[in-house]
This record gives structure tokens, C-alpha cells and sequence, in this order.
């Protein structure tokens, strides 16, 4: 036995029937129906195929696993199919779970691949909004809806609090260590998944919204600009943050560039202070006559051309912020 609901005339009738009994609610038009199927076979699709007379391209389209985020409208009902998200903050990673609807004129059919995809969550909010349960399929596809942009926001919510914590390694005191850089190159690869499912549903939420009666009787179109507002706030956020990455892994390497560039002027500059007193050592130390050959002079005269050379380039280089 599946997840499946009748409604009738806004109230709650059954819940939990045999998914049999589903094409004799659906004869009734007072009733409204919804029915889940969690993982079908391209039989089960093809069953209810019949039953409610869908298309054969809405049914191809649900058995596809990387189908991408769209409502597209047929003569005698709608096709959709939806993400929901989550993030994982342990690994940076994103995890989607696909999900697909057949909407007629008083029939649901939710079409998930895994359990993932919370469907418990959406009859949770089905419950809280059951006042709005007059409004038929409108009110069940709203809750749908809802609950996948709700997901999406989350989403990005979790994610721009990691993307804060990385800004603050851009100019900490430590250099950018390789679980930094691997942060920074898994959230800007969770933005892009993200950005693929989160974009497209702006098109499909819109499509609700600009064609007469799909988003049901007026009362509902202002629930339904709600969530198409909660659409376009996480697309601009996902933007947002997914430049906001790719300056921060920039930034990383062009730190790390400054900073390699300042150990070499350091090591250069006391390679040259250092090349001094070997200059100096190595002519002192030859093997043929040389003024103050021989005397204590010569000693004094090199010890003391060390010190000044050496003191000379330190200072130098000190004043050039080389040291």
C-alpha cells in the first residue's frame, strides 16, 4: 500500500486506500486525488497512464533520471518534474533527489526515484495548509512545490554560511592549506549543481503563474507568487555565492602568489648578503701575495669590509622591504 489521499469538497476523506481504488475516486469530480509511487517500474507508469489518459512523452520523461527542472503542459494535464536539495556540510556536497508530478484536473501523481525525496514533508505541509484543501489539485501542487523551494533556499542558506567561514581564510595569518583550497573547489561545484536545478524552476513556477487556471482559482495566486518570489531569491543567491567562490579561490592563488614572491625576494636578498662575505673570504683566502699578506692587517681589512658590506646591503634591502 503507497501514499494516497482523497480529498473531498476541502476535507480529508481517506487516506492510505489501495492504490486500485484510485481510478474509481477519480471518476468523481468532486473528489481529489493523490497517489505516490516511489521507485515504479515502466509498467506501473504505463498503468496509470491509461487510467488518466497522460501522454506518452510526460510518462518517457518520468522514467528519466537527469531530467532537468520543467512544467510542461499537455491537453489533458501537466508534467513536472522538480529537485529537492541538501547540503552536507561535512563534505561540501550537495545531494539532489529527483521527483516528477502528473497534474490533471483532480488527480496528483507523485513520481519519486528514491525515498530522498522527503514526500513526508509535503503532506506535512499539506496538514498545516489544510484550510486551503478547497482549492482541489492547486492546494496539492502548491504544497509540492513549497517544500522543493524550501529546499533549494536551505540549501543555499547552509552553503553561504561555509562560503563565510572560507572568506575568512583569504587574508588569516596561516597560508591557505590544500583542505582549504579543497572547500573552496567543492562548494563551487555544489553552487553549480545547485544552479542547475535551482534556475529552471524560475521558468516552470512561472509558467503557473502566467497561464489562466493552472495555478487554480484566484485565492491561490498569491501562494503561488510566494513561492516563485522564494524562486528568485535562491537563484540570486546561488549567483551571488557562486562569484562570490570563484573570487575567493582567485584571491587564494593570487595570495599564495604574493606570498612565494615574498619568501624569494627574502631568501634572495640574504643569498646576496651572504654572497658578500664569501666574495670577500674567497680572495683573502688565495695562495699568492696580496697587500697584507702575511699580517694581522689583511685579517682586520677583510673582517671589517665583511661587516660594512653586509651591514650596507641589510639596510639597503630593510629600506626596500625586501627583509
Amino acid at each position: 500500500m503507497g501514499h494516497t489521499r482523497l480529498y473531498r469538497n476541502g476535507t480529508l476523506e481517506a487516506e492510505g486506500f489501495p492504490v486500485a481504488d484510485v481510478s474509481e475516486h477519480v471518476k468523481d469530480p468532486s473528489a481529489v486525488v493523490w497517489f505516490d509511487m516511489c521507485a515504479p517500474t515502466e509498467e506501473d507508469l504505463h498503468a496509470i497512464s491509461e487510467e488518466l489518459g497522460l501522454h506518452a512523452l510526460a510518462v518517457e520523461d518520468a522514467l528519466q533520471h537527469r531530467q532537468r527542472p520543467k512544467l510542461d503542459v499537455y491537453d489533458s494535464h501537466m508534467f513536472l518534474s522538480v529537485y529537492a536539495a541538501a547540503f552536507d556540510s561535512g563534505s561540501g556536497q550537495v545531494r539532489i533527489a529527483p521527483a516528477a508530478a502528473f497534474i490533471t484536473k483532480n488527480a496528483l501523481v507523485t513520481v519519486r526515484q528514491s525515498d530522498e525525496f522527503s514526500i513526508d514533508e509535503v503532506v506535512r505541509r499539506w496538514d498545516e495548509g489544510a484550510t486551503l484543501a478547497r482549492h482541489g489539485v492547486a492546494f496539492l501542487l502548491h504544497g509540492l512545490l513549497d517544500y522543493v523551494v524550501d529546499s533549494h533556499f536551505d540549501t543555499v542558506e547552509a552553503m553561504d554560511e561555509q562560503v563565510e567561514d572560507l572568506e575568512g581564510t583569504v587574508f588569516g595569518d596561516r597560508p591557505v592549506g590544500p583542505e582549504d583550497q579543497r572547500r573552496t573547489f567543492e562548494l563551487r561545484k555544489s553552487l553549480v549543481t545547485l544552479r542547475r536545478i535551482v534556475m529552471p524552476m524560475r521558468e516552470a513556477v512561472n509558467t503557473l503563474l502566467r497561464r489562466n487556471g493552472l495555478s487554480g482559482d484566484g485565492e491561490m495566486t498569491p501562494y503561488f507568487q510566494d513561492v516563485y518570489d522564494q524562486v528568485l531569491r535562491a537563484t540570486e543567491w546561488t549567483e551571488s555565492l557562486r562569484d562570490l567562490v570563484s573570487n575567493i579561490r582567485e584571491t587564494h592563488l593570487t595570495m599564495q602568489s604574493n606570498r612565494m614572491n615574498l619568501i624569494m625576494k627574502r631568501v634572495t636578498s640574504w643569498a646576496a648578503i651572504i654572497a658578500v662575505p664569501t666574495l670577500i673570504t674567497g680572495f683573502y683566502g688565495q695562495n699568492i701575495p696580496f697587500p697584507g699578506f702575511g699580517h694581522s692587517l689583511g685579517f682586520w681589512t677583510s673582517t671589517a669590509l665583511i661587516v660594512v658590506a653586509s651591514a650596507t646591503l641589510y639596510r639597503v634591502f630593510r629600506a626596500r622591504d625586501w627583509l
